[in-house]
């Protein structure tokens, strides 16, 4: 089982930049896909972003492609996810989480997640 520990989500006007952070521990994060989640109140677990175990291959989802990048520095066991442009419908919680191998489309879906963060609040005032 590996931890992850999101940090990097704070207040911030709309059209700013936020880059959040997962650290990862207790295993090495080098050996599977990564992705970001975000949660808006009273909404679902909707998919952000995925990167593969090299960082090579990313997937964004449809809305956000273009502000928002994702990557990741395997020596370091973090993965990273830059937003900018930011928007208020953008306000949610931000959770990382890791996989159990290469990245497919699959990795587009919470289920396929084995390890969740507790998550890191961002707020996008207008």
């Amino acid at each position: 089982q590996v931890q992850l520990v999101e940090s990097g989500g704070t207040l911030v006007q709309a059209g700013g930049s936020l880059r959040l952070s997962c650290a990862a521990s207790g295993r090495t994060v080098s050996s599977t896909a990564m992705g970001w989640f975000r949660q808006a109140p009273g909404k679902e677990r909707a998919f952000v972003a995925a990167i593969s175990r090299s960082g090579g291959t990313t997937y964004f989802a449809d809305s956000l492609e273009g502000r928002f990048t994702i990557s990741r520095d395997n020596a370091k066991n973090t993965v990273y996810l830059q937003m900018n442009s930011l928007k208020p419908d953008d306000t949610a919680v931000y959770y990382c989480a890791a996989g159990w191998g290469p990245i497919t489309r699959a990795t587009l879906t919470p289920g396929w997640y084995r390890d969740w963060g507790q998550g890191t609040q961002v707020t996008v005032s207008s």
